[in-house]
């Protein structure tokens, strides 16, 4: 595993520059969207880049931290300083964890192997996405001992439910994510304004077509009448994605119709709006794994899944992806630690752009903080290579930021005041 030191970055970026050699990834993080964005096709873009409605709440995920302001103290030794941390019963090399994303094909052919391989460089933890364009089990075996999750979004198919669990248990995942605002998929105009939806052309769909359940589904005679489409050059376009995704030969596939039954079967299954804090004790019946609750906003939400008995609380409004004119998650953050008071770990993400913003959070009550958008940005511009950059430069930025406030280490950094405004 790679140990960064800021100052030593730092010099390798000047010493380079003075050769006339520019680093891939930008520093800035407005410049890192713009050049993510010359890579990427518009339908990706708008897929990665956009978020709810008018995204509003993508917004203010940014604009909030403001509100709080970093009070740097003086006369502290704080030449030797630790980054690592511990939680959910493992030592950690840093508070940060890599979110999950989905469709990371969508950026780069790598998509989720370059990411996990770069996670594991500088031991990173990774939340396996649920709408991986990888099976977890590919991204577990480049990975080594490298610390990684599962995200779960809960399929109507409780069988299905339980071979995930299966297989993130088998992969090596120490902790279950169970995503709670994605039982339906949020008003995304920017992917409605290109009428784009990556899983009809079978993207996203690997944890699915790699697992034995969801095959078994496929002979399952599907009552649902079939949606009449015109035959078009996109229409066959389409099919020919599918097919080129599906496990297996594309030609079989094509003659089989199976790749397109994926495709519907999934559509079917992905999304149960019907889940309620009843349900959770299924999961704990069936899994050894600690549960963690993604999207947690509320305090009174916070406070019944500590009756509940959960391992973690992951706020986050889902990088404003979900509901326009929510709550922004760092304003979320200081009431659900406030009822959580250090019993579990809590799991932030949302607006998080550099060293300055996952500071703060961890300040207002976060024991980890999750790198989204911006690690999706760098794989599209350099694949793993990018990736590996940019969580080099996170690291640094934070180090830095983490000094030169006067904290040494990350327990220093949470008992650190903000001051408000």
């Amino acid at each position: 595993m790679k140990k960064t030191n800021a100052l030593e970055r730092q010099r390798s970026v000047y010493v380079a520059g003075a050769a006339g050699v520019r680093q891939m990834i930008p520093f800035d993080p407005d410049l890192l969207e713009q050049k993510a964005k010359v890579k990427m096709n518009p339908a990706a873009w708008a897929y990665v880049a956009g978020g709810a409605g008018l995204e509003r709440t993508m917004a203010a995920n940014r604009s909030d931290f403001d509100r709080h302001r970093i009070v740097p103290r003086m006369l502290r030794n704080v030449e030797e300083r630790d980054l690592s941390t511990h939680y959910l019963g493992q030592n950690m090399a840093s508070p940060f964890f890599i979110a999950p994303i989905g469709v990371l094909e969508m950026a780069h052919p790598q998509a989720d192997l370059a990411v996990a391989v770069a996670a594991a460089e500088w031991g990173v933890p990774y939340i396996f996405s649920n709408q991986a364009s990888v099976p977890m089990e590919q991204c577990a075996a480049v990975m080594g001992a490298a610390p990684r999750m599962f995200q779960l979004y809960w399929s109507r198919s409780n069988d299905l439910v339980l071979s995930f669990l299966q297989r993130a248990e088998a992969s090596g995942c120490s902790a279950l994510v169970v995503t709670l605002d994605t039982t339906m998929l949020g008003w995304r105009i920017r992917d409605l304004d290109l009428s784009s939806l990556p899983f009809l052309k079978g993207m996203g769909i690997a944890q699915y077509t790699s697992d034995p359940v969801f095959q078994r589904l496929l002979d399952v005679p599907d009552e649902t009448p079939a949606p009449r489409a015109k035959v078009t050059l996109d229409a066959i376009g389409t099919l020919f994605s599918a097919a080129r995704r599906y496990p297996g030969d594309f030609w079989g596939n094509l003659r089989s119709g199976r790749a397109i039954r994926a495709v519907r079967t999934f559509t079917r299954l992905y999304s149960r709006p019907n889940i309620t804090w009843a349900d959770l004790p299924f999961l704990r019946e069936h899994t050894r794994l600690p549960i963690i609750l993604k999207g947690i906003m509320h305090p009174d939400d916070a406070r019944k899944a500590m009756d509940y008995g959960v391992d973690g609380i992951y706020v986050s409004n889902h990088g404003g992806r979900q509901v326009d004119g929510s709550a922004s998650s760092i304003a979320a953050l200081p009431s659900i630690a406030e009822v959580v008071r250090e019993k579990v770990p809590i799991l932030f993400d949302s607006g998080v752009r550099g060293g300055a913003d996952a500071f703060k959070a961890l300040a207002l009550g976060a024991t980890a903080i999750g790198i989204g958008r911006p690690y999706c940005y760098a794989l599209a511009i350099g694949g793993q290579a990018g990736v590996s950059e940019l969580l080099e430069n996170w690291l640094s930025d934070f180090e830095l930021t983490m000094g030169l406030a006067g904290c040494k280490n990350i327990e220093e950094v949470r008992k650190t005041q903000l001051a408000h405004g």
